[in-house]
Parts: structure tokens; C-alpha cells; sequence
């Protein structure tokens, strides 16, 4: 029985050596190559010091490759860090210095980036694994630089030792602060397979399945597609950037892929309900479409359900702290009643409940924050203690001992059946195309600019991508700013998405009878207008 993430690919080597585990565009890895290439890795981090306890960053596009990774990184024992490959530089660095890495795994020209703006990377080993054979930076000395091919010349004197335990980290995932900077999720190796083992049950895969990969590593998505793939036998498909850039491609893409289990947010797939031409396709082999990461507006859900006559499709639920904890078969048809899609009732091994603002755990018809207990929860927050501690406490209801639970900041209504309907967020915390984002990192990252006086960021609902960000800005005096200018500031400084789409230009913001910023005047002023032209 796997305890460790790294033992599904092992155990799937060992039954399945033939079959294929990943394949990303001309490239496919069988689980023997898979497994041989990731243990070669492992030695060659352990032999730069990497072991248990560290933290190894993986900033690289995704791929074959970055899977190689992910298992040669667990496999030395350390925790691996995925960063998004296309946030800007200086924000991978704040990540890698705030977790401490003892070694990033990248590409030649995320290398370079690097170098730049991360002076201590003379101090970390880098690997590089990549298609081109290319120089290594200057700057970077005589850090040791491997093409992939190069790793099978990696002795391998002995078989790896398990050297973590289940309850030791297995990955960090860099989300959303409140503070201006992303927050480390620690996540145990125990979070991982209790929610792995129940998706390979759940939703019957086994070893002639194709999941696609559609989400970003860094994004938790990610771990049902990669490790219910390593568990059963399956094959991992990984979707190549130019197919998810454009619907048209995407569509045609699962379609030739033989794709039969899809996981995705929901705005992936409403993009293609709209702009993909999904009539084309009959889409027969497809079994299953998972969707989680943000409301799916029902209108389009029931367009998208009968795009994919032969799939069943589901709603799962959860931060990026429990991974998905509650989940829904989506009716067939959806009662024509139904506005919104319930998040359902926990997954197995898992346990929810919500409070109310009495303290008590509701009933049928009431609201309250969800809590999440189990092997799922979070690890706490990595360099974070006061934060994790407001959000990760003791079980309110369970008195005879310390029993740690995850406060959501969802709220939540309990229906008759028992199942959850989701009402909003407790704070401001918004999702967009997917992606949990705090606009308080965002204003902040607003605020680095000389010529901004006040920045407030609201979110507009909207159906397709679940919200689009407006930037309120009051300048200095005899400053005049512009949209495309702050738009290439923020570029700079944050991932696409979380850069808004909208600016509004006033000489000063809304104010609360007790001085506070009026967010829900301006929320509901955006709503009503998107972006008004600079007075000045």
C-alpha cells in the first residue's frame, strides 16, 4: 500500500511497465521510463544535498518533463514547489526565498530569468531539464546543467529507501495573500492520497483511461490528474499551451486525444461552448467531466452537458488547503428550477460541517462557514504560524480532545437532503477563470507605483470566467495615469490573471460613515460600469 505519492508510480512500474504514464504533444513516457528517469533524479539531488525536509522548486513550463519532476523530486524525499512558469521573475523569487529551496528544477531560459532577480541562486543547485542543449548563465557558475536524455547516465547504485513518513510534507502551493505576497499551503503526503484514492474510486479509472491535464501544476487541480493517473495505470495527457490558448484547438484536441476523463474549471470548458465549435465533435469516449474551481453558470452547463452526450459530469469542491472535500453528480437533466449547482456532501474520509454565526452547526434552510476536518487539511501555512493558526483551530464541538479543523471562510446552506449549496466568501477573496485570488495582493502590487495614490480592486461578476477585476485608482496631484500603463505595471509584478481588466480614474474613493473604504458602493458601481474614461 502506497504511503508516499511516489509509490503509485512505482507500483504501477512494477504492473504496467509497458504501458504509457505521460504524454505531452510527440512525447510519450512508458512507467518504466517514467520511473527509471524520475529515480535518476533523485540521486542526483540527493546527491547536492537534497533530503527530507527540503524544499525543491519546479519552475517550468509544463510537460513530460515536469512530471519526471514531480516524482524525482518526491523521490529524494523533499517537498517540490511548483511556480507558475509565467508569473514574472521577481514573484518566483519571493517564493523561492520565502520557503527557503535547496534546489529549483527549470529550463535554459527560465534559468536566465532567474538569474536577475535572484542573487542567492549561486547557492542552489540547478537542474535543467529541456530539449536544447544550451549554456548555463554565467552568473550560475558551475552549477550542474542536465538535458533530459543526460539523466540516464545517472548511476543508480541501490534502490531508494522510503525516507518520509505520511504525515511529512509531499508539496507547497503558492496562493493568493492578503498581505501583498503569495502564502506557502503546506500539504502532507496524507492530504494527497486520501484524496487520490477516493478519485480512483469515485470515478471507477483504471488502466485504460486517458485523463487530460488541463490545469497548471501549481494549481491543485493538477494532483487528482497526475496522481489517480499514477495510481491506477492510466495515461496523464498533458494539454500542450498552444491547444489551451485557443477553444477551437482545445476542442479538437480531447477529441483526438481519446480523452475519457476531463477535469477543468469551469470557464475552460465554457470557452469552448462558446468559441470552440463543440458540435463537431461526438465526443463518445468521453466518461467523465469533472469541474471545480468556481460556480458553472447553469445556463451553460446544460449547453456543455449536451455537447457531452456520453459523459457523466460532476461538481467537486474545495480550497486549495483540503483539495476537494465535498462533490455532486450533476443532474441529468438539471430540474429546470435549479439555479445553482449544490457542492454536494463530503467525500469519503472526509467530514463538513457548517456553523453559524451563533456558534451553533446549522440545519435544513440555514447558512454558515464551512468547516472541513480529516486527512485532507492543510499542514498550516509555511513561515505563517498567526495565520494558520485564525484558520486551521480546534474542532469546536469536540471537547475530550485537540482535533484540528479548517475554517473555509465559505458560507454555505444546508439543503433538505443534506447536501451544500454555496452562497459567497466571507471575505473578499474572489475567483477568477479558476483561480482563487485575494485583491488585497493586487492593491498592494497597485501601490508600488509612484504615481498611484489610493488602488482598491472589486470584483464584476461575470458567467464566463466568474469575475473580472476593476482597479479604482486615485492618483497624486498633477499625476496622470492610464490603463495601459498600470496594466504593464501589474504585469510585471503578478500572474495574467490577476491583472484587471478594468480602471476607473477618480479623485477620490468612497468613505463609511467610520472612515473606511465604501467597497460595496464601488462594487456595485462597477457593476453598473465596467470602466469610465480618466477625468483628467
Amino acid at each position: 500500500m502506497a504511503f508516499l505519492l511516489w509509490q503509485y508510480l512505482k507500483d504501477s512500474a512494477e504492473r504496467y511497465p509497458q504501458r504509457p504514464a505521460v504524454a505531452w504533444r510527440d512525447t510519450v513516457l512508458s512507467y518504466a521510463e517514467l520511473d527509471d528517469l524520475s529515480t535518476r533524479l533523485a540521486v542526483a539531488l540527493r546527491s547536492s544535498g537534497v533530503g527530507p525536509g527540503a524544499r525543491v522548486a519546479l519552475y517550468m513550463p509544463k510537460s513530460a518533463w515536469s512530471v519526471v519532476a514531480m516524482h524525482g523530486i518526491s523521490k529524494a524525499g523533499a517537498a517540490y514547489v511548483p511556480i507558475d512558469p509565467n508569473q514574472p521573475g521577481r514573484r518566483a523569487a519571493f517564493i523561492m526565498k520565502d520557503c527557503g529551496v535547496r534546489a529549483v528544477v527549470t529550463t535554459h531560459r527560465k534559468l536566465h530569468q532567474l538569474v536577475s532577480v535572484l542573487p542567492e541562486l549561486e547557492a542552489l543547485e540547478a537542474i535543467v531539464l529541456t530539449d536544447e542543449h544550451k549554456k548555463p548563465p554565467p552568473d550560475v557558475g558551475a552549477r550542474r546543467i542536465h538535458h533530459w536524455r543526460d539523466l540516464a547516465e545517472i548511476a543508480v547504485e541501490e534502490p531508494l529507501v522510503p525516507a518520509n513518513v505520511e504525515t511529512d510534507p509531499a508539496y507547497l502551493l503558492y496562493t493568493s495573500g492578503s498581505t501583498g505576497n503569495p502564502k506557502g499551503v503546506i500539504l502532507s503526503h496524507r492530504h494527497a492520497l486520501t484524496f487520490v484514492d477516493w478519485g480512483a474510486d469515485a470515478f471507477h479509472v483504471g488502466p485504460e483511461d486517458r485523463l487530460s491535464n488541463h490545469a497548471p501544476l501549481h494549481f491543485d487541480l493538477s494532483v487528482f490528474d497526475i496522481y489517480v493517473a499514477m495510481k491506477t495505470g492510466a495515461c496523464v495527457v498533458m494539454v500542450p499551451d498552444e491547444a489551451n490558448a485557443f477553444p477551437v484547438q482545445l476542442a479538437e484536441w480531447i477529441e483526438r486525444q481519446g480523452i475519457t476523463v476531463w477535469y477543468s474549471v469551469p470557464s475552460a470548458l465554457i470557452r469552448m461552448l462558446l468559441h470552440g465549435n463543440l458540435d463537431r465533435f461526438g465526443y463518445e469516449k468521453v466518461r467523465t467531466v469533472l469541474y471545480a474551481g468556481e460556480p458553472f453558470p447553469v445556463k451553460y452547463l446544460r449547453d456543455v452537458m449536451a455537447r457531452f452526450p456520453a459523459a457523466t459530469f460532476y461538481n467537486l469542491y474545495g480550497p486549495t488547503e483540503t483539495n476537494v472535500c465535498t462533490y455532486l453528480p450533476v443532474p441529468d437533466p438539471i430540474p429546470a428550477e435549479m439555479a445553482d449547482i449544490p457542492i454536494g456532501r463530503a467525500c469519503a474520509n472526509t467530514e463538513v460541517f457548517a456553523v453559524s454565526a451563533e456558534g451553533h452547526v446549522i440545519g435544513p434552510g440555514e447558512e454558515g462557514e464551512l468547516y472541513v476536518r480529516g486527512p485532507t487539511v492543510l499542514l498550516g501555512y509555511w513561515g505563517l504560524p498567526e495565520k494558520t493558526e485564525q484558520v486551521l483551530v480546534s474542532n469546536p464541538f469536540q471537547s475530550a480532545y485537540q482535533e484540528p479543523a479548517y475554517r473555509t471562510g465559505d458560507i454555505v446552506r444546508l439543503e433538505k437532503d443534506g447536501s451544500y449549496v454555496f452562497v459567497g466568501r466571507k471575505d473578499h477573496m474572489v475567483k477568477s477563470r479558476g483561480y482563487r485570488i485575494e485583491l488585497g495582493e493586487i492593491e498592494q502590487a497597485l501601490y508600488q507605483h509612484e504615481g498611484v495614490r489610493e488602488a482598491v480592486v472589486v470584483a464584476i461578476p461575470d458567467d464566463e470566467v466568474g469575475a473580472r477585476l476593476k482597479a479604482v485608482i486615485v492618483a497624486h496631484e498633477g499625476v496622470t495615469l492610464s490603463r495601459n500603463e498600470l496594466q504593464t505595471f501589474c504585469l510585471d509584478r503578478l500572474p495574467r490573471y490577476m491583472v484587471p481588466e478594468y480602471y476607473d480614474f477618480l479623485d477620490k474613493l468612497p468613505r463609511t460613515s467610520t472612515g473606511k473604504v465604501d467597497r460595496v458602493t464601488l462594487a456595485t458601481d462597477a457593476a453598473a460600469e465596467p470602466e469610465r474614461v480618466p477625468t483628467s
